[in-house]
C-alpha cells in the first residue's frame, strides 16, 4: 500500500514540475515562433489586387495567373479582392490598400474614366499603381507606373482583317455584308479598343453594313438575349462580331434555336474574341469561324514588371502580352491540350 502511494505521489510530482516548465517557456516559445512568422510576413512585398469581377471564363484564369504568380514561395504577400463588376467597389479596395500600406496596387479597371483622385492619393501615399488587363483614361499618366495587357484596338483590327481576306477567298468581297456587334461593359478598354479597331478596317468597305453595335456586358446570357434581338430585328445578318468568347457562346444558342446555322459552311459567320478552351474547341468543329486572342496569363508579366521596380530599373509604359489568331487551320490537339484557360 506505501509502495503504491510512494509511486503516485513520483507520478505527480514530475508532472507538476513538466506544467511549470511549460508555464515558464512555453508561451515564450510561442512567442518566438508568431515573432518569426511575423518577421517573415514583414520581409514579403505586399501586393494589394483589385480583380473587375469573375464575369468570364477569361476573367478566372487572368485571377489565377495572378495568384499562381504573387505567392510566398516568390517572396509575396497577395490581398485580392473582387469588385465584381463595380468601379465603387474597386475604389473603396483601392483605399483600403492605401490604408494598410502595401508595397504595390495592382487593379483592372471595370472602365476607363473615373480614377484620377483615387489614383492621387496612392501616389501622395507613395505606393506604385500598375494597371492590369485595361487602361485608364487620365490627364496625369504619372498617376501610374506602367499596364501589362492587350493590345485592343489591335485586336479589333486583326478581326477586320481576317474578315476582309475571308470574303475575298469565298468570292463575296464586292457584296453586301451585313454586320451586328455585341460589345463588352460600356467605357471599358476592351470594348473601346476592340471597337476602333474593328472600324477602322469597316471603313475601308463601303458594302461593309454595321447594322447595329450592343453591349451585352460580357456574358452568355446577355449575349444570347442581345442577339435574339438582333435576329428578330434584322433578318440577313452575316457576320457577327462578338466581342468576348462568352458573349459568343450565348449567340449561337441564340442563332441556333431560331433556325439558322453559322460558322465555317453556316449562314452567320462568327468572330470572336479570347480564346478560351471551350471556344477553340468551337473553332476546331467549324462552329467559331475565327478567335482573336487575348491572353490572360498576364500574372509573370507583373512579377517581371515588379522585379524591375523593385531593382530600381527602368520600366516602359506599356506592356502587351504575346496573342495569336486562332482558325481551323491552326487549332490544333497539341493547342487545346496545352490550353490553361
Amino acid at each position: 500500500m506505501f509502495r503504491k502511494r510512494s509511486y503516485s505521489l513520483i507520478v505527480f510530482g514530475l508532472l507538476l514540475v513538466m506544467t511549470m516548465i511549460l508555464l515558464l517557456y512555453g508561451s515564450r516559445l510561442f512567442t518566438d515562433i508568431e515573432e518569426e512568422a511575423h518577421i517573415t510576413q514583414e520581409d514579403r512585398i505586399v501586393v494589394g489586387v483589385s480583380q473587375l469581377g469573375s464575369e468570364s471564363g477569361w476573367r478566372t484564369a487572368n485571377t489565377e495567373s495572378v495568384q499562381q504568380a504573387f505567392t510566398q514561395q516568390n517572396g509575396y504577400f497577395l490581398i485580392f479582392h473582387n469588385a465584381r463588376q463595380k468601379q465603387e467597389n474597386q475604389l473603396k479596395a483601392i483605399r483600403s490598400f492605401i490604408s494598410q500600406r502595401v508595397d504595390y496596387i495592382i487593379f483592372s479597371p471595370v472602365v476607363e474614366t473615373g480614377w484620377e483622385t483615387v489614383l492621387q492619393e496612392a501616389k501622395q501615399a507613395g505606393i506604385p499603381v500598375i494597371l492590369m488587363d485595361r487602361n485608364v483614361d487620365v490627364e496625369d499618366e504619372s498617376l501610374y507606373v506602367t499596364c501589362v495587357g492587350s493590345d485592343f484596338e489591335a485586336e479589333g483590327v486583326k478581326a477586320g482583317r481576317w474578315l476582309e481576306k475571308e470574303l475575298v477567298q469565298q468570292r463575296r468581297s464586292s457584296e453586301s455584308i451585313n454586320i451586328v456587334i455585341l460589345t463588352g461593359t460600356e467605357g471599358s478598354s476592351s470594348q473601346i479598343g476592340r471597337s476602333a479597331g474593328f472600324e477602322t478596317v469597316a471603313e475601308r468597305h463601303a458594302n461593309w453594313n454595321i447594322l447595329e453595335e450592343k453591349c451585352a456586358e460580357f456574358t452568355s446570357t446577355k449575349g444570347k438575349e442581345v442577339m435574339k434581338t438582333f435576329l428578330k430585328r434584322y433578318p440577313d445578318i452575316d457576320v457577327v462580331v462578338s466581342q468576348n468568347d462568352d458573349m459568343t457562346f450565348g449567340a449561337i444558342e441564340a442563332i441556333k434555336e431560331s433556325g439558322r446555322t453559322v460558322g465555317v459552311d453556316g449562314d452567320i459567320m462568327i468572330l470572336s474574341f479570347d480564346a478560351v478552351r471551350g471556344a477553340l474547341d468551337m473553332v476546331a468543329d467549324g462552329t467559331i469561324n475565327v478567335d482573336i486572342e487575348c491572353n490572360p496569363n498576364q500574372g509573370e508579366y507583373l512579377l517581371r514588371v515588379i522585379d524591375m521596380l523593385e531593382a530600381e530599373e527602368t520600366v516602359e509604359k506599356k506592356y502587351y502580352v504575346e496573342e495569336d489568331v486562332f482558325t481551323i487551320e491552326n487549332v490544333t490537339q497539341e493547342v487545346l491540350g496545352g490550353r490553361s484557360y
